[in-house]
């Protein structure tokens, strides 16, 4: 099985699903394209939640410097990214792979995230509330299905909004898979008891 973490925007919370994902799969994790903070990046973040034995952590494609949308962090870095270049990593094991932004973030000035997801690969679109969160979500979730693309379901991140999310739910008719709370912090201990929590679900998939 392999999945793809997507998030409506930056910064709701995709990389923390991607290691609950990836612990409850005992999966392979792999961030095709990372921008800026190579010291400490998503898959560096992943690796600390992740307390399972059996995980492999794949490297970037491309590892660009610049924290910045990746078609300029590339240019700035002088690089092109090319999706001929991105090798997806050969694995026996499930394989959780994490986006960059959201689905329509460009990585050259043709090609967007969207374009990394394959026809084998089944989408998990990560949504957290805000104002605006419902026209994002909807949107990202009509670009997929555009494309035909394989959307497992939906994450909820962060608070409950039970309004925001029956109207996402009902409008997309796209599964549920779970809700991650804003905690004070997430560790490889917290990261396990989420797991527990979606691995039956996530298991289902197959």
């Amino acid at each position: 099985m392999k999945l793809f973490i997507t998030g409506i925007g930056t910064d709701v919370g995709k990389t923390v699903a991607a290691a609950i994902v990836t612990e409850a799969l005992e999966a392979d994790y792999w961030k095709p394209i990372q921008a800026g903070d190579l010291e400490d990046s998503d898959t560096h973040k992943v690796q600390r939640r992740v307390s399972n034995t059996k995980t492999q952590f794949h490297p970037n494609a491309f590892a660009l410097h610049t924290p910045a949308s990746p078609h300029y962090a590339a240019q700035i870095d002088g690089v092109s990214i090319e999706l001929a270049q991105i090798h997806e990593p050969q694995t026996d094991n499930h394989l959780v792979i994490e986006g960059a932004g959201g689905v329509f973030v460009p990585i050259n000035t043709s090609d967007c995230v969207i374009d990394l997801i394959r026809a084998d690969y089944q989408v998990i679109v990560v949504s957290r509330h805000y104002l605006g969160s419902i026209n994002h979500t909807l949107l990202t979730v009509e670009a997929l299905q555009a494309r035909h693309l394989n959307i497992a379901g939906i994450i909820f991140s962060g608070d409950e909004n039970p309004s925001t999310e029956s109207i996402i739910l009902h409008k997309t008719a796209v599964p549920f898979l779970g809700r991650i709370n804003n905690e004070p912090y997430f560790d490889a201990n917290v990261v396990r008891d989420y797991a527990e929590q979606f691995r039956d679900t996530l298991l289902q998939l197959e």
